[in-house]
């Protein structure tokens, strides 16, 4: 057998590999990988596991959990709101749109130059993977009437403190309003529903542009109240202001509208003609009021959600960076203008270069550059919208920060209905906490996961039980409550094979495929799952050299983190993370 040779290590058979060096085949993007080849592995290999049947570990439940996208985060949420105060005036420019001058007003330069790295824009994305596309409005939500939000009479969103106060326009509630109801426009086929989806989106693009200003040759979209974050120093703004956020998101919807079969040619020339003023306020730096978009003394380009009340300052936030960066992604897949892909480029190199200032290693993200204030609200977003651009620019970077925000603190949304937990053979500590009365048992700054006590468990044999939350414990590791049974409102960790969860979890796909490495003499073995109650496949793998193969998939796999091989003699093998080394760091 050339160029291997066998290794007897106690009553586990391996292969070991001496090369690792087969014929590669082309990834996007440029570069190769290394395919693993069939016969480099042996032909079963289980993993010595102590007190669990191989079945319980080797299979998979019929359904798994998937990673949900969070609700939308309430911009004016935390803040105070107030009435303007009087004689208060708000230069609206009302009247007709003249596409010809809009166009004409586009700066050709940029802004001031910036940091930035030469990514590219994937134009070609699946239509599921586009912007806002994982955000249909419900039909349901279709004339919402809450405390916070309600329907003016001519079918736009208004923003009001409470249930006894007038509301306001609010331009970011009224933009993503708009897009959901334009994702669930593409979505339906029920006549009825889309004929008032397409309402309701046209109801809030034009509230935008009647009560849009221009300035500076571009147009800006003003919140008509007083508002300041009470936590956040130097957020804090006097009618009317303006946010990049806003500003960014509303170039989506006019793209996204101008797109959609169901408009006017007259429609469709004001939509764009709108998002061409848009995104002119985004080539408008902050040597002159208003603005939305700065550097800051390292060279980085910020569209500020809060700017700043002097030139260069700003709160830095991070998720409405990125919102309002996809707003670019939209204009240069539409328009194929260069200077949005510039500031695409610098954008997302600002997020790339910052993101050991967003994250908080083994707890939760941080909100913003500024204040760096911990919060469990937006680090889903986080993951969510780095997993985007990944998907945007094609670039391993953003998935392997994503990924590390999975580790750092895992979606604690409940579990799927009839999730259970393996528990192997032997003896098991559980954990009273301090979680009870937390959104749902999850962390709460008040009581900090405080333990309350602990109980010793044995089974005689490997048994399941059911499991509601899997979440991070502040200052532990990743930890399941069971809810039902003898030990219902305990916790217990997660430590594999002695206790894992049953299934898929927190899956994400890579576009492109990426790159996983197997190092020089590590043993790793890998299994191809079986369905429920039906064991699996194993293969061990040890190579002399590092070798590579690509994965498109990663996902909490029966409690452990690993990726799936889509070439080779692993095709179809999911393999450890961790072991396996993955790119992008």
């Amino acid at each position: 057998m050339a160029g291997k040779r066998r290794v007897e290590l106690g009553r586990r058979r391996f292969i070991r590999v001496a090369g690792g060096t087969v014929a590669g085949a082309a990834v996007v993007g440029g570069g190769t990988f290394t395919a693993l080849a069939t016969g480099e592995l042996d032909g079963s290999s289980p993993d010595l596991l102590d007190g669990i049947p191989r079945s319980l570990v080797l299979s998979l439940p019929e359904a798994g959990g998937s990673d949900p996208v969070p609700p939308l985060p309430d911009q004016l949420g935390e803040g105070v709101m107030s009435a303007p105060s009087p004689g208060t005036r708000i230069p609206f420019t009302g009247g007709t749109v003249d596409p010809q001058t809009v166009e004409d007003s586009i700066p050709t330069t940029l802004p001031f130059e910036f940091k930035t790295s030469g990514y590219r824009i994937d134009t070609e994305l699946p239509e599921y993977m586009r912007p806002w596309r994982d955000r249909p409005t419900t039909w349901s939500n279709v004339s919402p009437n809450t405390e916070n939000v309600y329907l003016d009479a001519e079918g736009v969103i208004q923003y009001r403190p409470d249930w006894d106060t007038p509301g306001y326009d609010q331009p970011v509630t009224q933009i993503q309003f708009a897009l959901g109801c334009i994702t669930s426009y593409r979505n339906t086929t029920d006549p009825e529903r889309k004929t008032l989806f397409l309402k309701r989106a046209r109801s809030q693009a034009k509230r935008l542009i009647d009560k849009r200003v221009e300035a500076r040759g571009a147009w800006y979209f003003p919140y008509p109240f007083d508002w300041y974050h009470p936590e956040h120093s130097g957020v804090s703004y006097k009618a009317p202001w303006y946010s990049g956020m806003a500003q960014g998101e509303a170039i989506s919807l006019f793209i996204q509208l101008s797109q959609l079969d169901g408009i006017t040619e007259e429609e469709r020339t004001l939509y764009k003609a709108a998002a061409d003023g848009t995104f002119a306020s985004l080539l408008r730096g902050d040597n002159a009021k208003p603005w939305v978009v700065n550097k800051d003394k390292n060279g980085y380009l910020w569209i500020q959600e809060y700017p700043g009340a002097t030139a260069g300052t700003g709160d830095y936030t991070f998720n409405g960076m990125i919102f309002a960066t996809f707003g670019l992604w939209d204009y240069y897949v539409a328009t194929g203008n260069e200077l949005a892909l510039k500031l695409y480029d610098g954008a997302v190199t600002t997020m790339r270069d910052h993101f050991l200032r967003l994250r908080q290693a083994k707890w939760l993200s941080y909100y913003c550059h500024t204040h760096r204030v911990p919060t469990k609200g937006y680090h889903q977003h986080h993951i969510n919208l780095f997993r985007q651009l990944h998907w945007q620019t094609g670039s391993p970077v953003f998935a392997h920060q994503q990924d590390t925000l999975i580790n750092d603190y895992p979606n604690a949304l409940p579990l799927p209905k009839g999730s259970v937990a393996a528990f192997a053979a032997g003896t098991h500590t559980l954990y009273k906490l301090k979680t009870a009365g937390a959104p749902l048992y999850g962390w709460s700054p008040s009581m900090h996961d405080a333990q309350l006590g602990t109980k010793k468990v044995t089974f005689s044999r490997a048994t399941q039980a059911p499991v509601d939350v899997r979440r991070r414990i502040e200052g532990r590791g990743i930890y399941y409550r069971i809810s039902a049974g003898a030990y219902a409102g305990w916790w217990v960790g997660e430590y594999y094979p002695k206790v894992f969860l049953r299934g898929v979890h927190l899956p994400t796909t890579y576009r492109p495929q990426r790159t996983a490495t197997f190092p020089p003499n590590v043993s790793i073995t890998c299994i191809k799952f079986g369905s429920d109650g039906t064991t699996g496949t194993t293969k061990t793998v040890k190579f002399a050299k590092s070798s590579n193969a690509p994965f498109d998939r990663r996902a909490i796999v029966n409690g452990r983190p690993m990726v799936h091989i889509t070439a080779g003699g692993l095709t179809g093998y999911w393999a450890p993370a961790g072991p396996v080394l993955t790119d992008g760091h």
